[in-house]
């Protein structure tokens, strides 16, 4: 059924309460749809993120993922279907705003001000109570705390966007494309204060091109492509669509060994759903064979082997 959201108007409205949870999914989608004039980003999605799960969602460039966030982030409004956000329409900004952080790709502050100046700025606009020192603390920005913003890499710009998300330690934050620009040990920092604020409860929804972040963190993944979901579920789900792959090549006058599959230039490949069957199979007829298996692999799939097979997989219903 077609819902029509309105524009909520924070100025004129009491803040709600950052208090209890909220009974039932923190994110709620049903039926989105985005248009462009002719063009529709996003067609009929519909997913659910459950208090305090880390969801990832992911996609091929324009597959609408990003129309689908603004949504979310009460930027937007959808050309049909409905979005709420603890119980509530995304653009009823003062019962959402207070409670939701957001990182988005491109921060937005301005270049003269400082680094304390800016976070100060933006944590009096969230409405949450936090102290400047507590967040440039959690991500390392300290000593830039007077520090200009135009002076700053590119890395701690990212950082300063990520503490304007999480200060007031908000209920649910978007993090879209989070460590672009970090070295290795800012990303492992920024994911470490974000399995701290996961521990009290808080809800994450990801966005990532780095598809090893999302395999090693999201609870479950929604991974779109034209505008819809080609595949949903935890990272095991969307793994098992496709095979597992066993390599191996034979020393000169071994046995053939008992695949179904031809070798191509000595060098044998087997791709399975059985993974550790097959390769049990496959060791036992090596030891019994007396065979030495060169250059053994056995390789599980892995979510960017799923992104890869995109274009093949068929929508979901």
């Amino acid at each position: 059924m077609e819902h029509q959201l309105t524009e909520g108007t924070a100025a004129s409205a009491t803040r709600a309460p950052l208090g209890g949870p909220s009974p039932g999914p923190v994110v709620e989608v049903e039926a989105l749809n985005v248009d462009y004039g002719d063009f529709r980003a996003v067609k009929d999605l519909s997913f659910q993120v459950q208090r305090g799960e880390l969801y990832a969602l992911l996609g091929t460039n324009g597959a609408g993922k990003t129309s689908a966030l603004e949504v979310i982030e009460g930027h937007r409004t959808p050309s049909s279907g409905a979005v709420r956000v603890f119980g509530t329409s995304p653009t009823d900004r003062a019962a959402v705003r207070p409670r939701m952080g957001i990182m988005l790709q491109e921060s937005g502050f301005a270049a003269d001000l400082t680094v304390t100046e800016s976070v100060r700025l933006i944590g009096r606009l969230t409405g949450r109570s936090d102290t400047v020192e507590r967040v440039l603390d959690a991500v390392d920005l300290t000593r830039k705390g007077s520090t200009r913003v135009e002076q700053l890499s590119g890395g701690e710009k990212r950082r300063l966007d990520f503490a304007t998300a999480v200060y007031g330690r908000p209920e649910l934050i978007i993090l879209d494309e989070p460590t672009t620009g970090l070295d290795i040990q800012s990303r492992d920092a920024l994911w470490n204060v974000v399995e701290g604020l996961r521990a009290d409860g808080t809800t994450v929804i990801l966005t990532t091109h780095y598809l090893e972040e999302a395999q090693q963190r999201a609870d479950r993944v929604g991974l779109m492509h034209q505008g819809t979901f080609r595949h949903e579920g935890t990272v095991a789900d969307l793994t098992r669509t496709l095979p597992a792959s066993i390599q191996f090549t034979l020393p000169p006058g071994a046995p053939t060994p008992p695949l179904a599959t031809a070798p191509a230039d000595a060098a044998y490949r087997l791709e399975t759903y059985q993974l550790q069957r097959e390769l049990k199979r496959l060791l036992d007829w090596a030891e019994t064979n007396g065979v030495e298996l060169l250059d053994l692999s056995a390789a599980p799939t892995r979510l960017d082997d799923v992104f890869r097979a995109i274009d093949t997989a068929p929508a979901s219903s």
